[in-house]
């Protein structure tokens, strides 16, 4: 009997980050490394990724960015409980720590989504072969089901569901990182049936 066939997906994620990143997953995809790319929309680069990824037919996702740089939403134009005084992100753990305190609006996180995949239409002339989260802001308890609806709204079926059983006890990392990673999984977990209900893979 035939062993079923397992398809490797590896993703490069932080497309639109700075020209040196561009180029590397760029040479990395060219070299049978990499098979597709997440863009972050609200990236450096954003623009000049774009058309690297027409001009070699690279798989684009997108990034979903709700914790570092500048909003691309209607937030950019005034105060948002997305961002800081300065009219930044929060932060990896500061959007954690918002959501955690119920100061996040889900309106806004939504619109935000929604501008992020526009704009991604707008860069590639298409929607995203998939959508993922930096720093997997897309798991979050909240923001998940935001996320899982703006992407069945746009009729993008994959997502990255980032369960990496054992980090626990991974004595390599740092205690930080390894409470950080723990709680991502713990998260994901919890994401399963948003995602699910919503017809994500």
């Amino acid at each position: 009997m035939a062993r079923p066939r397992v398809r490797l997906v590896v993703t490069a994620d932080d497309f639109g980050y700075c020209p040196r990143r561009d180029e590397g997953i760029v040479e990395a995809f060219l070299a049978g490394a990499v098979t597709s790319v997440s863009l972050l929309v609200n990236g450096a680069t954003a623009e000049s990724a774009a058309e690297l990824a027409r001009r070699h037919q690279i798989p684009t996702g997108l990034h979903a960015n709700l914790s570092e740089g500048r909003p691309i939403g209607p937030a950019c134009h005034g105060v948002s409980s997305l961002l800081s005084p300065e009219g930044f992100f929060l932060g990896k753990m500061g959007f954690r720590e918002a959501v955690a305190a119920e100061d996040v609006s889900f309106s806004e996180v939504r619109e935000e989504l929604e501008a992020q995949l526009s704009r991604f239409q707008e860069l590639l002339g298409r929607n995203p072969t998939h959508v993922d989260g930096h720093q997997h802001v897309h798991v979050i308890p909240g923001v998940c089901q935001v996320f899982a609806e703006a992407l069945q709204a746009y009729r993008v079926r994959f997502t990255r569901l980032p369960l990496e059983r054992g980090l626990g006890d991974c004595t390599w990392l740092e205690a930080p990182a390894r409470a950080f990673a723990c709680s991502v999984e713990r998260d994901a977990r919890a994401a399963v049936g948003p995602f699910s209900r919503s017809g994500l893979r």
